[in-house]
Formats: structure tokens, C-alpha cells, sequence
């Protein structure tokens, strides 16, 4: 029996990214398991189909390392989708005596790439999807991403619109937003993450309640479109097959977009870089 460990343990869009992979290495493997942070140990099992292996490490005390190592334990092969030091040193706790991660020129640490016992290039021109589909050396499979989608929660058809993002300079602004709803009127519904609900309030539309990351799934799955900048909520969208529009500054939409709907992206990318280059009304015109 071979065992897989495969590692890639956040963030959101990130892990979103990576299922396609490891749902088709799924034919190769006995046994596979996903080191990931645990708000998304319910994605990797219910859309992977794998056994997730939850870990605490973003913030780091001796007593998540050591669980965290301890979990990964016993494994014959590991891939690390991340190329951070500590997914690879997780690579090299398992035990895997083969361990596969990308070359180092195309990941930010590049000591991660020490712990590797085969290190792949890839196509930097190529989308992050495809990037995780060749460190693995496998073709895209169906994958199936409604099963996720659960709650009573409903968007009832509305323009879901994402105040947030990870990093301030992916954002829109907010008053751009605040126009954009009062063009959408009634259709306009701010959903929210953690740390995100005064941003959402602030666009002075409908709010969504505080969800879970199910929830969440279940209120994008029912909107009619989705606008947002570069940030989870926006790939968890597009792979449930709702309509998105992208709004992208500082980060390259042809590799980091929602990958099903890349021609439904307003870029600044190759020119300012910034969010606020973006108007209201190129944003209007694409909703309708």
C-alpha cells in the first residue's frame, strides 16, 4: 500500500487551487491525506475526497508543531503545493522517503526547497491550477465542488458583491463599491468574512449574517453573479459554477483568477497595479 501526504495548508483560494490535483492523484494512490489548516479540513474531505490531517500553524507554539508533526507521520510520498519552509519540513516529518515540491525559482521561500528529494519546474506563464496539476504530473478531472455548498442560507439570485481580500492593496476601494450598490439598488448583497463585516457595512447595502465557510458556499452557489478582487470567496464562486467578475490590481489574473472565467476579469495588472484604477462603471457594464 502506497501512502500520499499531500500538503498545502492554506490559505482558501490557495487550497481551492490545489483540489484539482490531488483529486486526480487519487487514482494513483492507496491512501491519501491532506495536511491543511482546519477551517478547511470540511473542503479537502467532502471536495478532495481525502482524509484531511488538520493543523494549527499560523500561529506557532511548540505544541502545534509538535501535533502537526506527529499527524503526518508514516507516509511513502509527500507533495508540498506550498514551497513554504514549514510545508516542507512537514514534507520531511512524514517519513516519505520521495519528496516532490516545485523547483526553487517558483516559490517565495526558497531554503523549502532543501527538504525536497525531486524538485519539478513548471510553466510560470501558466495558471497556479495548472502549475499544482504539473508539479503532480496529472490532467485536469471533474471535480464536483456543490456538495460543499450547505445551510439555509439563500442569495436568492442577488449580486453578491466581496469587500474583502487578503492583503489591503487587493481591495477596492469601498466607495467604489458604495456606488457600485446603489446602481445594483435591491440586487446588491455584501457578504462578509472574518475581520471584513465594518468593511461591508460601510457599502451601505444589504449584509449577509455571519456565516461559515459552508454557508458561504451555499450563498455564493445561489447568487446570480459574484464581484470581488483576488481573494477565496471569489475561487470558491467560480468553482461552484456561479458567475464572477474579478477585479484585479497588484496580482497577475492569468495566473491567479478564477480559472473557469478568466475572460470575466478587469485588470489593471499590466498597467497601474492599483484597484482604484478600476470604475464603477466598467464593473456595471460587465454585470449587465
Amino acid at each position: 500500500m502506497t501512502k500520499l501526504l499531500v500538503v498545502r495548508l492554506s490559505a482558501l483560494g490557495d487550497v481551492i487551487h490545489a483540489i484539482p490535483a490531488v483529486v486526480a492523484l487519487r487514482e494513483r494512490y492507496d491512501e491519501i491525506a491532506w495536511a491543511v489548516e482546519t477551517p478547511y479540513r470540511e473542503l479537502v474531505e467532502i471536495v478532495a475526497g481525502v482524509r484531511a490531517i488538520p493543523v494549527s500553524l499560523k500561529k506557532w507554539s511548540f505544541a502545534n508543531v509538535r501535533a502537526a508533526r506527529n499527524g503526518v507521520r508514516g507516509f511513502d510520498v509527500a507533495i508540498d503545493f506550498q514551497g513554504l519552509i514549514k510545508s516542507s519540513l512537514l514534507a520531511r516529518a512524514s517519513g516519505a522517503k520521495e519528496r516532490i515540491g516545485f523547483a526553487s525559482q517558483y516559490i517565495k521561500e526558497k531554503p523549502a526547497s532543501w527538504f525536497l528529494t525531486r524538485k519539478v519546474a513548471i510553466d510560470p506563464s501558466a495558471h497556479v491550477v495548472d502549475w499544482n496539476l504539473q508539479l503532480a504530473g496529472v490532467t485536469m478531472p471533474e471535480v464536483d465542488f456543490a456538495p460543499f455548498a450547505k445551510g439555509e442560507l439563500d442569495s436568492h439570485g442577488a449580486v453578491v458583491l466581496l469587500p474583502g481580500a487578503g492583503r489591503p492593496e487587493k481591495m477596492w476601494p469601498v466607495e467604489r463599491f458604495r456606488a457600485l450598490a446603489e446602481r445594483l439598488g435591491d440586487r446588491a448583497l455584501a457578504v462578509w468574512g472574518p475581520g471584513e463585516e465594518e468593511r461591508a457595512h460601510a457599502i451601505g447595502c444589504r449584509m449577509a449574517p455571519k456565516t461559515s465557510l459552508r454557508e458561504l458556499a451555499q450563498l455564493l452557489k445561489t447568487a446570480s453573479v459574484v464581484v470581488g478582487g483576488d481573494t477565496g470567496p471569489l475561487h470558491l464562486a467560480d468553482a461552484l459554477g456561479t458567475k464572477v467578475i474579478g477585479l484585479y490590481g497588484p496580482t497577475n489574473p492569468r495566473r491567479n483568477g478564477p480559472y473557469s472565467q478568466l475572460q470575466r476579469c478587469i485588470s489593471t495588472y499590466e498597467t497601474t497595479k492599483r484597484m482604484e484604477t478600476i470604475a464603477v462603471e466598467e464593473v456595471m457594464a460587465m454585470i449587465e
